[in-house]
């Protein structure tokens, strides 16, 4: 095989390959563990290909076994990307309340706390409905 040549291929044929309108590439970067058991995975998906909407575009996230992609994560990752939620170090901040030391402490603190998670998520949401 050359050098050149994506090694990986799409099972099933070349018609998924055309007729498909979005393709991603999800791959795992990390396990999300409690103390002895691997409860998720940290992904990076990439879009392959997308016939809607601009391809190549990036994100990672959280897959927690059982429940999907984790809510309270990507109110963490959003809220340090539009700036709402401060991070100094490994601790978390939001509106000058420390809300955890580490990520997955302050994706607790978001879970027992629902009302500051909502308050979160509606500048989140609004932050994202004025970028479009």
């Amino acid at each position: 095989v050359p050098s050149y040549m994506n090694p990986e291929t799409t099972t099933g044929g070349n018609a998924l390959k055309f007729y498909a309108s979005i393709r991603l590439d999800v791959r795992r970067i990390a396990s999300i563990k409690t103390a002895e058991n691997v409860i998720g995975n940290r992904v990076r998906v990439k879009v392959v290909k997308n016939k809607v909407a601009p391809p190549f575009k990036e994100a990672e996230m959280d897959i927690i076994f059982g429940k999907g992609i984790s809510k309270f994560g990507e109110l963490i990752d959003f809220g340090v990307e539009f700036g709402f939620v401060e991070q100094a170090g490994s601790w978390f901040s939001y509106s000058s309340e420390r809300i955890g030391q580490g990520r997955d402490k302050a994706q607790k603190f978001l879970e027992e706390n629902p009302n500051l998670a909502n308050k979160l998520e509606k500048e989140v949401r609004n932050q994202i409905a004025s970028k479009k």
